[in-house]
């Protein structure tokens, strides 16, 4: 079975604008796939896929040329406008490459939580529905409770949520998340993405135990067939390294039987990404 990292950046810090990183904050440096692939050897990884960054084309073409020109690459979540007028113009371009799997928006840092019904997002929305791409929701719990609209307005989008709709974890919090999560969970077509979660938790003095109780309510509404790893490397450094988010997760779902271990760990993304 091939082992995939369903999410994870690379970046170059003076190539694009990533106004959402702090100018003090230790990710602001380069991340290139060089320095990724001796990780995921270590971790028994084969193949990852890169997810957008920056709100940009641009950054969607330069990954893309990533992809080409490294095997353990399997696919690219770029970024589209997605309420432009023209995005079959932009799609049709994009989906000349192969590695072009899906879009995603940084829905988290809009500052309308509903963004995405208010803004004319919804057609882009149907366009990538009807052409069969992805669409990752970058969602905090303030977005939640819209996700549902939007899937009722885009009933065939095939959605994955990132990093299980960052519940705060460092405050132990889960209401009113699992409500939301619960609702979310019934959409047959919406994934979910065990990644993102030692970066909501404290990130200096986290343990597994403190992610245990969100990946089993997550694993209990999903099931098997719909969650998938994630490393979120490497927002992750910021609370540990690579191989701490694989074994926390290893830890937490030890007791599954090795067919759903398979599936969340390379079928489900393999299956949604169509690799």
């Amino acid at each position: 079975m091939i082992k995939i990292d369903s999410h994870q950046h690379f970046w170059e810090i003076n190539k694009f604008n990533y106004s959402w990183m702090d100018q003090k904050s230790p990710l602001r440096k380069d991340f290139v796939p060089n320095d990724l692939e001796k990780l995921i050897k270590e971790n028994q990884i084969d193949k990852t896929i890169i997810v957008q960054a920056v709100p940009s084309t641009e950054e969607t073409y330069w990954l893309l040329e990533m992809a080409e020109n490294y095997d353990f690459i399997a696919g690219v979540v770029g970024w589209v406008d997605l309420t432009d007028p023209k995005i079959e113009k932009t799609l049709n371009i994009l989906q000349e490459n192969q590695f072009f799997k899906g879009v995603r928006h940084l829905w988290e840092t809009d500052e309308d939580p509903e963004w995405i019904i208010n803004s004319g997002a919804i057609r882009g929305l149907k366009v990538i529905a009807e052409r069969n791409l992805t669409f990752d929701f970058l969602a905090r719990p303030n977005n939640l409770i819209y996700i549902p609209k939007i899937m009722n307005l885009v009933p065939n989008l095939r959605a994955v949520l990132d990093h299980i709709g960052k519940p705060e974890i460092a405050e132990k919090k889960i209401q009113p998340w699992l409500n939301d999560i619960r609702k979310i969970s019934s959409i047959d077509n919406v994934f979910c993405k065990l990644s993102g979660m030692i970066t909501e938790a404290n990130q200096k003095n986290w343990r597994v135990e403190d992610l245990k109780p969100y990946v089993h309510h997550v694993l209990s509404l999903f099931g098997a067939d719909r969650i998938m790893f994630g490393s979120d490397w490497p927002v992750c450094t910021l609370a540990g390294q690579y191989k701490d988010v694989k074994n926390s997760f290893d830890e937490i779902l030890k007791d599954l039987d090795l067919k759903s271990k398979n599936k969340i760990f390379g079928e489900n993304a393999s299956k949604f990404y169509k690799i």
